[in-house]
């Protein structure tokens, strides 16, 4: 029997907790967790991470939309995350629907249903939530009693993969709109829900921000290649834009972070510094996607980490962007935060560091509280030449210069991060890694004078993404890939002077030919999907659960008699004309500008593309489609009225 809406099922719940690992995750209650009365609401959003609740608790993305929802009248917002197989055994066992954490509600009750994506290899515990939640996995079997789902995050730049499972799709910034839903929805619902399901997703569709997919049709070459996604029905935009949040002073969310119950992959409070980044790097989604770099002010960052430790707790402060140690005060920031700290437990991190942005009087403020753990930094290619062809500028001198004054320091340990698989990549400009890796140890043996000195090389496989200059490039296979890697590990390995000083972790290429599937799929990737969660796929982003025999049946299976494949979708390269499933979704990035920047990478004659915050535009089309602007400081001011404890 169906639990109605609103009600609890925590009494269904809790004789079974104890039968499940980690049980502590579903029971919710954690501190600056808000539980508001269901009557009093008019409008309500279940709010759903999808992956387990350690990865997903600290997700900034939920915590910020989980804040500004609440903090409305009339507005109820509860999370969700992923269960874990155990836990899925018993719901279905014993009918317990998906559920929220802070109310134990079904989330079938709610008005939407709002998933937030970083990985496509979250898709199939999308599908795993619907199903227990009793809402029919395809949207256009839904009634006016299912929630509208609603997909954003990074991951949903390119949502034709799972279009089929989803009724609407925000790309971009959420804070504002989710507001503008909101009042959409409490109209639609107030005059007695005119039209139905269909009334509600054309009004939001007629915004021109929000992306409803049933409302596009897509047709098919006999190439295989998409035609086009258009209109089906007046009155939806040919083309959906995203949102772009500019002042992010006036947004100093999470104001009232919240505390896990259980350990979490992130034990900390985080301050996201800016938001944006334009440096270039072409094989980077994340920094093509939410261009143009938006800083928070000094005094802004002083504030929220000061609220954010006497509301939380949190020992270690992260200050988070995509490279942190950009911020145009970054300097004072660190200093004044380590004066107002200092002598305290409160430690302070920056998570995200370029080589050519550090600096040892950075990483000696932000250390003064703390142990010196170990240094991060990503050169992504193992060669110089490699490097240019992604626009990574750093030089060798860079990297040996920055190490070996952390190494002079005291820092004993680096962490490098590299990329597998990258356009034009030959096994020398892999191997060139070990060269690198040994060239740090040496100058760090050198300038500490002992050999107590550790090097990690971490490296994970390229995967082309939508919306950047490597979006027409063929992805490596997984045999030259896993190819490449164990040459290098030899390498590495044999080498009895510098070996063992060198730590090395890397990925297999099989989760990323499966990520790159889902990445630059279309539509017909959907039925891979739901055939894949049929045959048990879940949690597809952890190793241990990650099968990559069972995609490869469900991609022959559900691609079956459509004369495309896996190589088709992933180690095929694009041209010019073709287009590409998300051409129908602006980022705001013009599609000429990222043709000739991915023609740049291939030519070994072009020049760098500079960091576009101080040069003249290279009109990228972002400010001047989004009408948005770059906003950096100084603004001059210090971290005051704060006071040194």
């Amino acid at each position: 029997m169906p639990v109605p809406p609103g009600e609890s099922v925590f009494a269904m719940l809790e004789p079974h907790l104890a039968r499940v690992q980690k049980p502590i995750q579903y029971v919710g209650g954690e501190l600056n967790s808000v539980c508001k009365d269901w009557a009093s609401t008019d409008v309500r959003w279940a709010l759903m991470y999808p992956d387990a609740y350690e990865v997903g608790l600290p997700n900034q993305g939920v915590q910020i939309l989980y804040e500004v929802l609440n903090e409305r009248d009339g507005v109820l917002a509860e999370r969700t995350y992923s269960v874990w197989p155990d836990m899925e055994s018993v719901m279905r066992e014993n009918d317990i629907p998906q559920f929220t954490v802070d109310g134990h509600r079904p989330v079938r009750g709610f008005d939407v249903f709002g998933l937030s994506f970083s990985t496509e290899l979250g898709y199939t515990n999308m599908l795993s939530a619907l199903d227990l939640a009793g809402i029919p996995l395809h949207a256009v079997d839904r009634t006016e009693d299912d929630p509208v789902v609603l997909a954003g995050g990074h991951a949903a730049f390119n949502p034709e993969p799972v279009a089929d499972f989803l009724d609407a799709v925000v790309l971009g910034d959420g804070e504002e709109i989710v507001l503008a839903i909101t009042e959409v929805v409490r109209e639609w619902k107030a005059e007695g829900r005119p039209g139905g399901r269909d009334g509600v997703l054309m009004r939001l569709a007629a915004s021109g921000g929000v992306y409803v997919p049933k409302f596009y049709d897509v047709a098919y070459g006999p190439d295989g290649a998409v035609l086009g996604v258009l209109p089906n029905r007046p009155g939806v935009p040919d083309r959906v834009r995203k949102h772009t949040l500019m002042d992010l002073d006036s947004w100093p969310y999470p104001r009232n972070p919240l505390v896990p119950l259980a350990e979490t992959v992130h034990e900390r409070f985080s301050v996201e510094i800016f938001r944006g980044c334009t440096r270039g790097c072409r094989f980077c989604q994340a920094g093509m996607i939410t261009r143009p770099v938006r800083e928070r002010s000094i005094t802004t960052i002083a504030e929220m980490v000061e609220n954010g430790i006497r509301k939380s707790g949190f020992e270690e402060v992260g200050l988070l962007s995509l490279s942190s140690a950009d911020h145009s005060e970054i300097g004072e920031v660190a200093k004044g935060l380590a004066d107002r700290y200092e002598g305290t437990n409160v430690s302070l991190s920056l998570p995200s560091t370029r080589v050519d942005a550090f600096n040892i009087t950075l990483a000696n403020e932000f250390s003064r509280n703390g142990r010196r753990s170990g240094l991060t930094f990503a050169p992504e290619g193992g060669s110089e030449r490699l490097r240019k062809v992604i626009n990574k500028m750093v030089t060798e001198e860079d990297l040996i210069r920055t190490v070996s004054a952390a190494y002079s320091h005291g820092w004993r340990q680096v962490k490098l991060y590299f990329m597998c698989g990258l356009p034009t990549e030959t096994d020398e400009d892999v191997l060139a890694i070990a060269d690198l890796a040994k060239k740090v140890i040496a100058e760090g043996r050198r300038v500490a004078g002992h050999n107590d000195i550790r090097c990690t090389v971490s490296i994970g496989g390229f995967v082309p993404k939508p919306h950047t200059p490597f979006q027409w490039a063929s992805q490596l296979d997984v045999e030259t890939t896993d190819e490449r890697l164990r040459k290098l590990r030899e390498e590495v390995r044999s080498d009895k002077k510098y070996g063992r000083a060198i730590g090395f972790r890397y990925h297999d290429g099989k989760p990323g030919i499966i990520e790159g599937l889902l990445s630059r799929g279309d539509r017909r990737v959907g039925r891979v999907i739901e055939q894949a969660w049929r045959d048990g796929a879940r949690f597809d982003g952890w190793s241990e659960h990650f099968s990559y025999e069972r995609w490869i049946s469900a991609t022959e299976t559900a691609l079956a008699g459509t004369g495309v494949d896996l190589d088709w979708f992933t180690t095929r390269e694009r041209g010019y004309a073709e287009v590409l499933p998300w051409d129908h979704l602006d980022s705001g990035l013009d599609k000429d500008w990222l043709w000739q920047d991915w023609e740049d990478a291939l030519d070994p004659d072009s020049v760098d593309v500079e960091d576009c915050r101080w040069t003249p535009c290279y009109d990228c089309g972002v400010c001047p489609e989004m009408g948005t602007d770059i906003q950096i400081g100084p603004t001059g001011q210090s971290l005051l009225p704060l006071t040194v404890v």
